[in-house]
């Protein structure tokens, strides 16, 4: 990024961080269960991290990424899918570390990192991340038989985002992803995935304030990444 955009770049924040509604984590139960009648054993998922986790842009977890990737999963291996999130607004790898983390139990065949955009906002540098994303994971090893990162979100997308704040959160999230892919490949339970590749965003991905997935959106992203031929848990139902 060319440093003489750096005052543009402030600027920009600025204003976004003024005139974006804050809009509040999802309500109602962090676990739930789908197609409780199918006839496949059950299988186990756990989702953590930062607001999309939460579900900010949805009222409940049933419609953000935990309910969907649920469902996703249920139709794949035809079996009944109970899901648990943990995820907070704002929340970063460190705190993710050691404030989340402790909160999510074990025995899953599936855990679910959303986590980076927050680092990226942050300007955390990608050795603090990685120092955090492989501890986080590593720990999610010992909780579920198969785990995987989802890449930071694709900011250049954001229609919130004017565009040279757009490419500068771009830029350094593709740091972050590279650094988060170096830590995933060195761990065989670990699958990183990208999520800038795996779908199209449209217009309707995005919630009212340009930022979190809509129902639809959040929808879209799950069942991408229930599809990745990677993302299978490693415990498989059938």
């Amino acid at each position: 990024m060319n440093p003489l955009l750096l005052p543009v770049i402030a600027a920009q924040g600025l204003w976004v961080r003024a005139r974006t509604e804050v809009l509040p984590p999802a309500a109602g139960p962090d676990t739930g269960t789908v197609a409780e009648q199918a006839p496949g054993p059950p299988m186990r998922v756990a989702v953590l991290g930062e607001s999309t986790a939460a579900g900010c842009g949805v009222a409940t977890h049933d419609e953000g990424f935990p309910g969907s990737l649920a469902r996703a999963l249920a139709a794949s291996y035809d079996c009944p899918v109970t899901w648990k999130v943990v995820g907070r607004y704002g929340a970063t790898g460190r705190r993710i570390r050691y404030q989340l983390l402790p909160q999510l139990g074990e025995g899953y065949d599936l855990a679910v990192l959303l986590a980076g955009a927050n680092d990226v906002l942050g300007r955390r540098s990608p050795d603090q991340w990685g120092e955090d994303l492989a501890a986080i994971v590593d720990d999610l090893t010992r909780r579920a038989a198969s785990v995987v990162v989802v890449g930071t979100p694709p900011f250049a997308d954001f229609p919130s985002l004017p565009g040279a704040l757009a490419r500068y959160c771009a830029e350094r999230a593709a740091g972050l992803d590279r650094t988060s892919e170096l830590i995933c490949a060195e761990r065989p339970q670990v699958t990183w995935i990208n999520s800038t590749d795996i779908m199209q965003i449209t217009g309707d991905f995005f919630a009212r304030d340009g930022f979190h997935p809509s129902a639809h959106g959040y929808g879209q992203w799950a069942r991408a990444v229930a599809d990745h031929p990677r993302a299978e848990p490693r415990t498989d139902p059938r």
